[in-house]
């Protein structure tokens, strides 16, 4: 008989239907939320770095589809680690802007690889491909020489390749040791459980060798005795053989009853006598057997079934519907013989209600029956009760007396009761990463640190690109010099944008501008600092078309100059 409880998710099948179109929405769900998300640190690589991609030969569109194809590997990262990796870390000598997204797979990457030495290659091969290409492309695109490209490769990828790395290794080893402590404390939880019911079949089998041998004994004799006597009294006092009969059968009547303690308290699931579990235990039949038992003994009684009936459900579930009508109808023989009862059983689709109700007894108990000890009902109770049910027994208003068992139809695993397997071998469980937080709170505070780790990777990666570019200086501009016609985006890759401070220094000490010059630029460090006067370089332009560069100096003082400027001019 198979118990109707759900499977767990480690059962099912990789072609349920539970696992199915949902996962994969779940999958495209998050492929699209990756894929803007990607995009979005593009954009964000493109700003910080603008100072760098304004030099580079690269049209837009080319720009564009090469921040696509960046965004499509770190889509595939999970898949294709090497070439998510590898493929960005080149790219990003090519286009700095998916810097950011090298970083995001360099982390996953070296997160899921458990082989060290793969780990450590491929986070080399990764940092090698990013410094490669930024010294081939770097030349090729304008932004400086190959020496600077160089640097720059150095730079993101130690940034966006090795520190990333480094982190995603320790997270990777963090995750394998939890995954190994859960493991241990699942094994010592399915240890202890099994040691405790090991514990409990040994106790149960002691109180049932004892009683076997202290009250079984007794009982036979008593039994053999009142036989003897009812043979001796048949010649001696016919008169009194009744009683001799009575003594006798009361004798076997109560080996019967320890017979079925002794299964009860017995190894579990194999009780002895004729009460012994089957089948039919618990089901409709067998409580209208037990019905009909006690309508046999004179007890007249209403029984009622609702519901389908119990065959399907788990035998612990049957067996405790049985011990409750069955000690509840005994009761009524013991303490209200000829009272009406009624007996009810509701089987719904979670519960189980079983109820058994009696009226006041014709005539009160003898003294010598009395009330009893009420240990067949705590025995009840703690039966349901280790089923997650519940049991209520008490006199009634009207002066009978009534119990009713609230069961769980499908206890579950989790349940233990008196006639569960000792040696269940389903594993147990223990919580999860986190097992005191929900799923969502999880996710938030996953995101979380992502984000933070991601500002601090953009942070040291936009610190080292400062520290290259001041480094090189003049290296950093294109080799090509300004020169009278280039394009205004031309001269803005060979020097830097117009400084505020340059232009207020020039400020009535720079010779007149051309008279056709719509406007002027006044980039820092474009010239040298001598005998005390710094000097300064001036561009001018029509229509975004240099026509002029003029050179001259002005004091490095703020005290008023009262020579005038000196310097030379290049026009058109």
């Amino acid at each position: 008989m198979s118990s109707s409880a759900p499977p767990t998710i480690e059962n099912r099948s990789p072609r349920s239907p539970f696992a199915g179109p949902g996962e994969r929405g779940r999958q495209l769900w998050r492929a699209a939320i990756e894929a803007v998300l990607a995009g979005a640190l593009v954009l964000l690589t493109h700003t910080g770095e603008s100072d760098i991609d304004v030099r580079l030969k690269v049209g837009w569109a080319a720009v564009v589809v090469l921040g696509l194809i960046g965004v499509g590997l770190v889509l595939v990262r999970r898949r294709f680690p090497v070439a998510g990796v590898v493929g960005l870390a080149a790219l990003m000598g090519v286009v700095p802007s998916v810097a950011m997204l090298t970083a995001v797979a360099a982390y996953t990457a070296s997160r899921h690889r458990e082989t060290p030495r793969r780990r450590v290659g491929l986070l080399l091969v990764a940092a090698a491909s990013a410094m490669v290409t930024c010294a081939v492309f770097t030349p090729v695109l304008g932004p400086g020489s190959w020496s600077f490209g160089l640097a720059l490769g150095a730079v993101l990828g130690v940034t966006t390749v090795v520190v990333p790395g480094l982190v995603g290794t320790a997270a990777g080893q963090q995750d394998r040791l939890l995954r190994a402590l859960r493991e241990r404390t699942a094994a010592a939880e399915e240890a202890r459980r099994l040691a405790d019911s090991e514990a409990r079949v040994r106790e149960r089998s002691r109180i049932a060798a004892e009683m076997h041998d202290l009250v079984g004994h007794r009982l036979s004799l008593v039994s053999l005795h009142a036989g003897g006597l009812e043979m001796a009294l048949l010649k001696e006092a016919p008169e009194l053989r009744d009683e001799a009969a009575v003594v006798g059968r009361a004798s076997r009547d109560a080996m019967q009853e320890l017979r079925e303690v002794l299964g009860v308290l017995g190894p579990l699931g194999r009780d002895t006598g004729t009460d012994a579990l089957t089948d039919a235990t618990g089901t409709r039949a067998d409580i209208e057997a037990l019905v009909e038992e006690s309508r046999g003994g004179g007890i007249p009684i209403a029984f009622s079934w609702e519901g389908p009936d119990l065959d399907a459900r788990p035998a612990r579930v049957r067996r405790a519907v049985h011990r409750v009508v069955r000690e509840s109808l005994t009761n009524v023989h013991r303490y209200a013989a000829g009272a009406h009862v009624t007996v009810t059983v509701r089987h719904a689709d979670e519960r189980v209600e079983v109820g058994v109700r009696n009226g006041v007894p014709p005539v009160p108990p003898t003294a010598t029956t009395g009330l009893g000890t009420g240990r067949g009902l705590i025995g009840l109770r703690e039966r349901v009760a280790l089923l997650g049910g519940d049991l209520e027994a008490g006199r009634t208003p009207g002066g009978g007396f009534a119990v009713a068992a609230d069961i769980p139809a499908d206890p579950g695993p989790g349940a233990e009761t008196a006639d569960a397997d000792p040696y269940d071998s389903r594993p147990a469980t223990v919580g999860g990463p986190g097992g005191g937080l929900s799923a969502l709170q999880r996710r938030l505070a996953g995101a979380v640190t992502g984000l933070l780790g991601l500002a601090g990777v953009g942070m040291m990666m936009l610190f080292g690109l400062m520290l290259v570019v001041d480094a090189y200086g003049p290296v950093y501009r294109s080799p090509e010099e300004p020169r009278v016609g280039m394009s205004r985006e031309q001269v803005l890759r060979s020097v830097s944008g117009d400084d505020d401070t340059v232009r207020a220094a020039a400020a009535g000490r720079e010779p007149p501008r051309p008279g056709s010059a719509t406007d002027c630029m006044y980039p820092w460090g474009a010239g040298e600092a001598k005998g005390g006067r710094l000097e300064i370089v001036r561009y001018c332009f029509r229509s975004d078309i240099l026509i002029a560069i003029d050179r001259f100096t002005v004091p490095m003082v703020t005290e008023k100059a009262t020579e005038p400027p000196r310097g030379r001019r290049a026009h058109d």
